[in-house]
């Protein structure tokens, strides 16, 4: 789920997913947290799970569109990349490419697992507005104007991807204002659009990008722009945690339940989340959202993951299934990242838009194996 996924991937995502609702997530362009030191282990190619010729040209198409647009410039990749311009669109093409150009690796946990956790995630579309009106009254905030954001690296390289975010008072940075302020007090900043319901934007926020169909039917497509600094704490685990539900009933469905039930105390749940995340209005189109490597993302093959494991732009090889049990084995293309996707065995599904990716995505959380696909010429992550 963007900086990350996202996902912020997030994580976006939000990710429905039962581990963002609890955990965090994220989406689109979301930094991820620290995580352990990752563990790949060398693998032939006939140790992977088949999967269909169908699977096999999607996933790679997946990965190939990021070539032209951004892994053209980066050193892992752009050999591979000049050389996959040429590759017919058939499945028998495509997998001898893979296997002569590409070695696979394992992922395994630091305690040596080879199992993890795959969730989902997806791009809502909520109703709303360009002008407030008495039944459109949540603002979706572009970035704010005194919104100061310091690329910790540039002075500090062994800080790579870190962000400092604030507001000058004076000559001093402090941070910037927890999302209750925000909701309280406003901020100086371009209103996008206007919801009816909080938890629309909090689900927004959360997923990191979205939809906002209009009266006319037109929808603005809004992605995540940046964040006010805070750390993002799941609305989920405050509900569990005052006993209002199990750690079994989390999904947005039952917090959206019960914050209809319970509307007098739904500041207070929402102020259990200091993060507020900032949009941009990004052009209309019947593309896919654009996750943290800035390409659109592609459902059912694209997804997050810790960037601090799997460089963004990867290609990999996902062994997982879905809620109902059906096998989702296939290539899938590390477009995106998110607060809540840590780890080695660690994966954000993206399933589309609208509200039947929704309702699959919010019930991923699945057991699955992941593959890196690494270019063989090329010294593994972080080596």
């Amino acid at each position: 789920m963007t900086d990350s996924s996202r996902h912020w991937t997030r994580p976006l995502l939000t990710t429905l997913c039962f581990a963002t609702l609890l955990s965090g997530c994220g989406l689109f362009g979301k930094k991820p947290e620290e995580a352990q030191a990752p563990t790949y282990s060398k693998a032939d190619w006939s140790d992977l799970p088949q999967t269909a010729d169908t699977d096999v040209l999607q996933g790679f198409s997946a990965w190939r569109s990021a070539c032209a647009v951004r892994l053209k410039k980066d050193d892992n990749w752009a050999a591979t990349c000049a050389d996959a311009a040429s590759v017919p669109a058939a499945a028998p093409a495509i997998r001898q490419f893979m296997q002569a150009h590409l070695q696979p690796y394992q992922l395994r946990s630091a305690e040596g697992s080879r199992n993890g956790l795959i969730t989902g995630y997806y791009e809502p579309v909520y109703r709303g507005s360009q002008q407030r009106d008495a039944q459109h009254t949540v603002p979706v905030y572009g970035v704010p104007k005194d919104l100061v954001t310091v690329a910790l690296d540039s002075v500090y390289p062994e800080l790579k991807g870190k962000r400092l975010r604030g507001k000058l008072e004076g000559n001093t940075l402090v941070p910037y204002a927890d999302a209750a302020g925000i909701r309280r007090d406003g901020v100086n900043a371009p209103v996008l659009a206007w919801l009816p319901d909080p938890m629309d934007l909090q689900f927004l926020q959360i997923q990191g990008s979205g939809r906002v169909e209009l009266a006319s039917g037109r929808q603005l497509r809004l992605g995540y722009a940046d964040q006010n600094g805070r750390p993002y704490k799941p609305v989920g685990r405050w509900l569990v945690e005052q006993g209002e539900l199990s750690k079994e009933e989390v999904s947005m469905a039952r917090i959206r339940d019960w914050a209809r039930a319970h509307p007098q105390r739904v500041d207070e749940l929402l102020a259990s989340n200091p993060s507020y995340v900032f949009f941009s209005q990004r052009p209309d189109s019947n593309e896919g959202p654009r996750g943290s490597l800035n390409v659109p993302l592609t459902p059912g093959y694209s997804v997050a993951i810790d960037r601090k494991v799997i460089p963004l732009g990867s290609l990999m090889w996902l062994s997982t299934t879905r809620p109902d049990g059906a096998p989702v084995v296939r290539p899938v293309a590390a477009q995106d990242t998110g607060g809540a996707i840590v780890g080695e065995v660690r994966a954000d599904l993206f399933w589309g838009t609208g509200d039947a990716a929704g309702e699959l995505a919010g019930h991923m959380k699945q057991d699955g194996q992941l593959w890196l696909l690494w270019p063989k010429d090329k010294a593994l992550p972080g080596a």
